[in-house]
């Protein structure tokens, strides 16, 4: 018996014992319970992780509970962990871990304190089912308890207005996707009779054409769910407002949780996904646009958390590139990286965002590398990881990225084109947020500035450790041009995503492709150090010549504007004066109050009879007793 359950059971635990005996045991008790759950879960993790590795095919199972079953079909509660399971738990936990530790800092005085560790804990339980399901079941529950989790984590100041708009937004947006997956597994149910995950990996190529109707259609509603959960075009607007949760659930959300639900689907299914060229190629494209119009609103926004959120949502968008040029191995890795620096970069901008009393405006800030030391390098570290610059973590996967973007069979020159200036983008607003914080003059009240200091233990430690991990986690998946170590990723996955056709490329252009990256990287940082370095004296001037394009990225492309025009505005006037107005008002209400007014008539009617003269009661009895013998007769 592998004991897979005890994973996910150490975060339930967490999130029982919290909900129950947090209020009324305190704050100790909860920060004990809410990180020491997730630490278990992640030991846990890593032993399975090592066993899974040396079991019969790289597979542990565990089969807990048959909760159908007539004839020869069976629905079971089943865990199953593989190469890619097996990486995400790791992942997971372990970042969940660290964030729970920041957690106990950050959140410190907070009002629902114990609430809050319990929907962590939840939230971390639920993207466990999701990844140990070995079907369409299990996963599907993950699924939507990472919704509903972000849904109440998003709202955690459900005083706020803004922060309750936001997750109705997200809930909202993400049941559009869900739809998409309900339809498809039920679509994948008629056709291969189960949903589990092996049976239609393997079946896939006899039971559907290549590229016919059917699998596309699968594949596109499958798409559409991971474009609701992974935040892509046209469902991605809901992510950068979930920013109005605390940091430690951006945190969460972002680097370990929610948005890489989707990912995990579309490689999970990978050998379903490239019987339908169309939709990889779909993938690929909303990928490559997502990927740039993210990156381009995120150059010109100034709350330090929205910044990270677009970039975010362009990071994810170059993992669907990805999974849609067929580089399955590669988008997992950049999972991984990207969960590395991600996380660091969230938490490290909590760390300032606490230190400054809470002001995320990044033009209030500056020259704070001194007065937050260890924040300031740690966050110089992601930086560095998510430009790409060599030899950090998000450089090895970002350039494979752009490689296979180019040279593989679904690959293209115009996906490299989109990458590449994207990856450039990438670099400019993420040292900009530094230069912007860190560096040139306080633009900090006088007395708020004064007193800033560097964050408590609880808090440096998961940067620092996360800081090492963006820094040397590359090396996990060095490229094969180094020759230097060998690529443990693709070792690990070696033969479990789907085969695509070889494509073209050479070595030559790799290095090529390769030192053109590297070059923009470098260039982009330069033009971010002579913007912003001394504050935003020159960047004003540039926003006069180019203001049309400064509005355009500010107002996020209005693709909010958008939504409001074509569909909210038309749902209002539909309720307001259709629905409410005809419909209620003229119809059911007329019911209900005709009903109503009927009950009182027949009342005033039968009242005068009831008033208390026996020999009326009499006449009324014996009328009644003739009318029945008439009747009998």
């Amino acid at each position: 018996m592998s004991q897979i359950w005890l994973v996910p059971a150490f975060p339930l635990l967490g999130f029982i014992l919290n909900g129950i005996l947090g209020k009324r045991f305190g704050t100790i008790f909860v920060s004990i319970v809410g990180p020491i759950s997730i630490g278990l879960a992640f030991a846990q993790s890593l032993v399975l992780f090592f066993q899974m590795l040396n079991a019969d095919g790289n597979v542990l199972s565990e089969h807990l509970y048959t909760w159908i079953k007539s004839g020869n079909f069976e629905v079971g509660i089943n865990f199953h962990i593989d190469q890619l399971s097996g990486l995400y738990l790791l992942v997971i936990t372990g970042i969940g871990f660290l964030i729970h530790i920041y957690s106990v800092g950050y959140m410190k005085g907070e009002d629902g304190y114990y609430r809050f560790f319990a929907y962590l804990n939840l939230f971390v339980f639920f993207m466990l089912i999701l990844v140990l399901g070995d079907g369409f079941l299990l996963m599907f529950v993950g699924w939507e308890g990472v919704g509903l989790c972000s849904y109440l984590l998003i709202g955690y100041y459900f005083e706020k207005n803004s922060a309750a708009a936001a997750a109705k937004k997200a809930f909202l947006f993400n049941r559009v996707g869900d739809f998409g997956v309900l339809s498809a597994v039920l679509m994948i149910f008629l056709i291969f009779g189960t949903i589990e995950f092996n049976t239609i990996n393997t079946e896939a190529v006899t039971k559907l054409e290549h590229g016919g109707i059917i699998v596309t259609v699968i594949t596109m509603l499958l798409f559409l769910g991971a474009t609701g959960k992974s935040a892509q075009i046209p469902l991605f607007v809901w992510l950068p407002d979930a920013m109005e949760g605390p940091t430690p659930v951006s945190a969460l959300i972002h680097a370990a949780t929610m948005v890489t639900a989707g990912l995990y689907m579309v490689a999970r299914l990978s050998q379903l996904f490239v019987l339908a060229p169309l939709t990889m190629n779909i993938i690929a494209i909303i990928g490559a646009i997502t990927a740039l119009l993210a990156a381009s609103i995120a150059i010109t926004q100034t709350d330090i958390k929205r910044v990270l959120a677009y970039s975010t949502v362009s990071q994810l968008g170059y993992m669907f590139l990805a999974m849609g040029v067929g580089a399955f191995t590669t988008g997992v890795f950049h999972v991984m990286t990207h969960a590395f620096f991600k996380a660091l970069l969230f938490l490290g901008s909590g760390s300032v965002i606490l230190a400054i009393h809470h002001e995320q405006d990044m033009r209030k800030m500056g020259a704070l590398k001194n007065k937050l030391p260890i924040t300031y390098l740690t966050m110089l570290i992601g930086t560095m990881a998510i430009s790409g610059i060599p030899f950090f973590s998000g450089f090895f996967s970002k350039d494979e990225i752009l490689w296979y973007a180019y040279s593989s069979h679904f690959g293209s020159a115009w996906f490299w084109g989109i990458g590449f200036l994207t990856a450039g983008l990438t670099a400019f607003y993420m040292f900009r947020m530094i230069y912007l914080t860190f560096h040139g003059e306080s633009r900090l009240d006088r007395n708020v500035f004064k007193n800033v200091s560097e964050s408590t233990v609880s808090i440096t430690f998961p940067l620092v450790v996360l800081a090492v991990l963006s820094v040397f986690g590359g090396f996990f998946g060095v490229p094969h041009i180094f020759h230097v170590l060998p690529n443990s990723l693709e070792i690990l996955f070696k033969g479990f995503f789907a085969e695509i056709p070889s494509g073209h490329g050479t070595v030559t252009t790799e290095w090529i492709l390769m030192i053109l990256s590297v070059l923009l990287a470098f260039l982009a940082w330069y033009v971010a150090y002579r913007l912003y370095q001394s504050g935003f004296e020159i960047a004003y001037s540039l926003r006069k010549k180019w203001e049309w394009a400064y509005k355009i990225s500010l107002n996020k492309w209005y693709v909010d504007e958008l939504y409001n025009f074509l569909l909210i505005k038309p749902v209002h006037l539909l309720t307001n004066h259709f629905l409410w107005r005809f419909f209620d008002l003229n119809f059911l209400d007329r019911i209900v109050n005709s009903s109503g007014t009927a009950v009182r008539t027949s009342g005033n009617t039968i009242r005068p009879l009831q008033n208390g003269l026996t020999q009326n009661y009499a006449i009324i009895f014996t009328f009644g007793t003739f009318l029945i013998l008439l009747y009998l007769i």
